[in-house]
């Protein structure tokens, strides 16, 4: 579990990627002072385990899956990614729940200053505007961002002067692609309020229905 608050930005030293799979290499400082064989990192919001450490350079194993889902695929030496190490029993909770499996990628549209924020515009596929609310919490790059717009197609997020100094989301072009992780609890509320198969009868599941009203004379 992550929070989206980004403690490094590191760098690319290698991609390894054969037949839709293969093996990240990262160059970092500041995760290195605990990190361990068969740790959890956040790469640009992805959760990924260490496979090597070699002095500076970490080795991350990259599946199908992954690379479907996730803009790693189109990393390449010396591209600069957001970094955050697992959160540990008792750290402050900053951002948002935030589990490094992305749900999809988006495409940023436009970048606007106001005041001292930038207004990023994303574009992002249907299945994952779904979860959106305006003021709710969605990570882009595995950054912890509130949403402060919505429409059919994209969403927007301020961004502070301190936020895109720590991250790489004041560096990221128009065009570019990033990943997107909804809400955990949002999808977890929306699993748990559809009805089971059994309570679409009100019969045998005893629930409250506008069927069951009618049959009984109240609608």
């Amino acid at each position: 579990m992550f929070t989206g608050i980004i403690e490094e930005i590191g760098s690319v030293k290698s991609t390894n990627m054969v037949k839709g799979s293969g093996e990240l290499k990262i160059g970092a400082r500041q995760i290195l002072d605990d990190a361990k064989l068969g740790d959890s990192i956040a790469v640009n919001g992805v959760c990924l385990t260490i496979t090597r450490i070699n002095g500076g350079e970490l080795s991350f194993d990259v599946s199908a899956e992954t690379l479907r889902r996730s803009n790693l695929g189109g990393l390449k030496r010396g591209d600069r990614i957001n970094l955050e190490r697992a959160l540990a029993v008792g750290d402050r909770f900053g951002g948002h729940m935030v589990s490094g499996h992305i749900d999809g990628t988006g495409t940023l549209l436009a970048k606007k200053d106001e005041g001292n924020a930038v207004i990023f515009t994303c574009k992002a596929p249907p299945e994952i505007l779904h979860y959106l609310i305006e003021k709710g919490s969605v990570a882009i790059d595995g950054i912890s961002l509130t949403v402060t717009g919505l429409s059919n197609e994209s969403f927007t997020v301020a961004v502070i002067p301190h936020s895109l100094r720590q991250t790489t989301l004041g560096n990221n072009k128009i065009g570019a692609i990033v990943n997107l992780e909804n809400d955990l609890v949002a999808k977890y509320i929306e699993k748990l309020a559809r009805p089971r198969p059994a309570e679409n009868d009100p019969a045998q599941s005893g629930g409250l229905s506008l069927n069951l009203l009618r049959q009984h004379g109240f609608a």
